[in-house]
């Protein structure tokens, strides 16, 4: 590890515990603070995550101004169960409708920016189990007491049926290594591709979101672009219970999480690019007749830095 990332691991990684809501009100004054859920098909854990941000970080300590969930497509009841559990739900598809339509979490992501009005952002995976409101006051702890960051990540164990720290195999096998390789600065994160995270508005509209899966992997190379290391932070939030992957879609959200490492390599420079990455990845699954290969496209579409995109500008942000 690189001394400067020692020392910011020491210096920038915090608990959950160290934020008291009652210490983010004294310190929030005007800022304007959003809370965004993106869902697909997450009607059984949605309403839950919902309720409890309402309960109790809008109704009995007012710190939550807005609180979304993006709808991605859902064929379940998830946008009925977030608007009953007292969320504003907006179709993914009908923010900025007059840009083609793209697919993947970061999509969801990108276009919460044009929906919300917050100067810090809070972004909540909808499919927690075992949730807890302190995901949402450790995010936003760094960033009302320290106006020189601009992002936070959290970080928890990951229980994967039971075992401790199982979860986070893509994490483990094809992000940290990436990161380590090529972006050592970042290596003190301990989980690189967490769904929680917070952000300043300022940060997350000058950069470019990739709308798959390497949607975070990309904010975070990007953000260390941006602003710098030492206005990156982490805290730990605990334990994150949530469901898991087959391993077969964990390969692919590995090859677009490659996808979103190389376009980065090439546009910082830091490799000289002889050719194209392929888009496909080829997998198999067992049939009547022996090993069926299983093609999936994992090249990633990306979503331009927000500022830049007319709509949004004439708001005035």
């Amino acid at each position: 590890m690189l001394p400067e990332v020692e020392a910011w691991l020491h210096g920038r990684t915090t608990s959950s515990a160290d934020w008291p809501v009652r210490a983010l009100m004294d310190a929030k004054g005007a800022t304007r603070i959003s809370v965004v859920l993106p869902a697909r098909n997450e009607a059984e854990t949605v309403g839950e995550i919902v309720s409890a941000i309402r309960r109790d970080l809008v109704e009995e300590v007012p710190l939550v101004d807005e609180l979304i969930v993006i709808d991605s497509r859902s064929t379940d009841e998830t946008a009925a169960q977030a608007v009953q559990a007292g969320a504003k739900v907006f179709a993914q598809d009908e923010i900025l409708c007059d840009l083609h339509p793209l697919d993947g979490k970061g999509e969801a992501l990108w276009k919460s920016l044009a929906v919300s009005t917050g100067d810090l952002v809070v972004f909540v995976d909808a499919d927690l189990r075992e949730f807890r409101t302190s995901f949402v006051t450790g995010l936003l702890g760094p960033l009302l007491a320290d106006p020189s960051i601009v992002y936070v990540k959290g970080c928890y164990d990951r229980p994967l049926s039971e075992i401790q720290g199982g979860g986070g195999r893509v994490t483990e096998l094809v992000a940290r290594p990436l990161l380590n390789l090529h972006w050592p600065q970042l290596a003190g994160f301990v989980q690189p591709l967490a769904g929680e995270y917070a952000g300043r508005r300022s940060a997350l509209e000058r950069v470019p979101f990739v709308t798959g899966y390497g949607v975070e992997l990309g904010l975070l190379i990007d953000l260390l672009d941006l602003a710098g290391l030492d206005a990156l932070a982490q805290v730990d939030l605990g334990r994150r219970v949530h469901s898991h992957q087959s391993t077969e879609a964990l390969g692919g959200m590995a090859g677009q999480i490659m996808y979103t490492a190389w376009s980065r390599l090439e546009r910082q420079d830091r490799i000289v690019s002889l050719h194209s990455p392929f888009p496909q990845l080829t997998q198999f699954r067992r049939g009547l007749s022996g090993h069926d290969p299983v093609v999936r496209d994992v090249a990633v579409a990306e979503r331009p830095p927000m500022m830049t995109i007319p709509h949004y500008a004439a708001r005035g942000r």
